[in-house]
């Protein structure tokens, strides 16, 4: 199944608790513009290389449209549209008065160098800039993109049009960026999950916590869990699963993936090493949060997934099949538009700062965030509870139910 198409499955099971037409569905579904374009660069030696980039825009009932740009060899038109309508349903759950957009370059970015990820980053706002901007399309980091290469996107689209960081997000602290921007995603993945073991009678001290994918949301997830004496019992990332049944140090992990030349857990000791695809099957496992790519849980391995709480940091993590059988197993999976909100959350604060021209302090940052995670998980658990169905279920009914009244309003019949 196709990522797009796995969106339409779960966006067509919240649709028919609400009772809605088809007619409309399909339009809430369809996105408002989608953008393919060359990306040519002159390499290192000389060389011409070129790249296909992407931007779908899927729709601005509620606002601006929002979302990541991701450079990824996976990046193509289907995996763009689907994860554009996943930041429409996300900036609803959370009530930020936004769209949902992404897109990318399709590329590996590990293969080449900074030089040539500048100009690959200048080539495609070259391509875009007149699509993209603070009031119609605001760009954010995501994987293989980070705050240098949102610095340079904003510098060149500010050569067409002017000073303006509002732009775009993620940007360096230095340069109009918000504090606590890069540990938004992890943070609230952290504050959700424990406020979801809470709900379901457990204890941090006694919950097993096994994190795939150690990179930037993985790892402040797992700091901020582990401040909060739940046992890490094992992380991953390219180089392996490391495992230790007591718990993991997370600190001294941390420590080791920043002396890295490469950022990576590779040589880690005092952890046991397993192979990358151990880390789902580990037992016992109380939550596990999957924080890498998208579709990692299929109909394929979902009998082996041992844990009682799955929190979707990444996004799309499970398949729509995988998905039913852990409904019917009794597995709680907290979604992805809801679970992995932070980043988009702060990218708003840092939207809204821009606009203002005024900086708020860490502390502010981080209460705002909280605050909101916090209402929002509040309103998912009651429409789940109110209406007896998934909290997937119940979060993508109030996303679509929040779309629906602004399109409505702005007259959409």
């Amino acid at each position: 199944m196709k990522a797009f198409e796995a969106t339409r499955y779960f966006f067509s099971k919240a649709a028919e608790q609400l009772d809605m037409s088809d007619e409309l569905k399909e339009a809430l579904l369809m996105p408002d513009r989608e953008i393919q374009v060359q990306v040519t660069i002159r390499r290192d030696d000389g060389r011409l290389a070129n790249f296909v980039g992407f931007r779908v825009q899927h729709d601005h009932a509620r606002g601006p449209m929002k979302g990541g740009l991701r450079y990824h060899q996976e990046v193509d038109l289907d995996e763009s549209r689907a994860l554009a309508s996943l930041m429409t349903w996300k900036t609803a759950v959370v009530n930020l008065p936004y769209g949902g957009a992404k897109g990318g370059i399709g590329v590996d970015p590990s293969q080449f160098s900074c030089n040539e990820i500048e100009r690959m980053t200048r080539a495609f706002v070259d391509q875009i800039h007149d699509i993209v901007g603070p009031d119609t399309d605001i760009p954010a980091p995501d994987m293989g993109t980070d705050h240098q290469v949102m610095s340079w996107f904003r510098n060149q689209w500010e050569k067409y049009h002017g000073f303006n960081p509002a732009v775009i997000t993620g940007k360096p602290v230095e340069e109009y960026g918000a504090k606590g921007r890069e540990e938004a995603t992890g943070r609230g993945v952290g504050t959700l999950t424990q406020k979801l073991i809470k709900r379901l009678g457990m204890t941090p001290d006694k919950t097993r916590v096994a994190i795939q994918g150690f990179g930037n949301v993985g790892s402040h997830a797992g700091k901020f869990l582990y401040e909060g004496q739940f046992p890490i019992v094992a992380v991953s990332d390219i180089t392996g699963t490391y495992y230790n049944e007591d718990g993991l140090n997370i600190q001294k992990l941390l420590r080791h993936k920043l002396a890295h030349p490469k950022g990576l857990l590779e040589g880690f000791e005092g952890a046991e090493h397993l192979p990358l695809d151990a880390l789902l099957k580990l037992d016992p496992v109380d939550v596990l949060i999957p924080a890498a790519l998208g579709g990692v849980i299929t109909e394929d391995n979902v009998d082996t997934i041992k844990a009682k709480v799955i929190v979707e940091a990444a996004n799309g993590p499970v398949h729509p099949g995988a998905d039913d059988v852990l409904n019917e197993r009794g597995v709680t999976v907290l979604p992805d538009i809801l679970a992995n909100a932070g980043g988009v959350t702060v990218s708003y604060f840092e939207w809204v700062q821009n606009r203002q021209h005024y900086r708020w302090s860490l502390d502010r940052v981080r209460q705002e965030l909280d605050h909101t995670m916090n209402e929002a998980f509040e309103d998912v658990w009651q429409m789940a509870g109110q209406h007896e169905v998934s909290l997937r279920t119940a979060a993508y009914m109030i996303g679509i139910s929040r779309v629906r009244r602004a399109s409505e309003l702005a007259g959409l019949a």
